[in-house]
C-alpha cells in the first residue's frame, strides 16, 4: 500500500491504496465520489470518464500510481450547482433515460467542448464513440452537445 496525495475536485485528499488501484475504486469506494459509475470495468463503455487535466479518461483502468499531480475532476466537481452548459443542455434536451451513462456521456461531452469549443456534428459523434448508451439516446445527446458548444 502507498499513500497518494489526489487533487479532486479543486480539494486534496490523502488515500492509502494499492499502487494498481484504478481511479474509479478510489473515487467511489475510499472517498465516498459515486457519481462515477462502474459499468463494463474494461474500458469500453465509458461510463466511468472523468477527467484528468481536462482530458476524458476512463478511470475504471486507469492505476491511481499514474495520477502524480494531475488535477482530477469528476461529475461532482463539474459544476456547482448543475450548471455546466452541457448540464444544462443535457436538461433542456432532456437526454437521459436511464440515466446509468450520463456522468460519463457529460465528462466525454465536457473534455471536448473544452478542447474544442465549436465541433462539428461529426467531431462530435467522433468524440462520443467510446461511450455508450443502453437506451439508445445518440441522437439527443448529439443534439445537446451541439447545444451546449452554442451556449458556452
Amino acid at each position: 500500500m502507498a499513500k497518494y496525495n489526489l487533487k479532486i475536485n479543486g480539494k486534496s485528499h490523502q488515500v492509502d491504496v494499492d499502487d494498481d488501484t484504478p481511479l474509479l475504486w478510489v473515487l467511489r469506494d475510499h472517498l465516498g465520489l459515486v457519481g462515477t459509475k462502474y459499468s463494463c470495468g474494461i474500458a469500453q463503455c465509458g461510463t466511468c470518464m472523468v477527467h484528468v487535466n481536462d482530458e476524458a479518461v476512463k478511470s475504471c483502468v486507469f492505476p491511481v500510481s499514474a495520477i502524480g499531480e494531475d488535477k482530477i475532476t469528476t461529475i461532482e466537481g463539474l459544476s456547482a450547482d448543475g450548471d455546466h452548459p452541457v448540464q444544462k443542455a443535457w436538461e433542456e434536451i432532456d437526454v437521459a433515460q436511464c440515466g446509468y451513462c450520463q456522468a460519463g456521456q457529460i465528462m466525454t461531452a465536457a473534455a471536448l467542448l473544452k478542447k474544442s469549443p465549436n465541433p462539428s456534428e461529426e467531431d462530435v459523434v467522433e468524440a462520443m464513440n467510446g461511450n455508450i448508451c443502453r437506451c439508445g439516446t445518440y441522437h439527443r445527446i448529439k443534439e445537446a452537445v451541439m447545444l451546449a458548444s452554442k451556449t458556452k
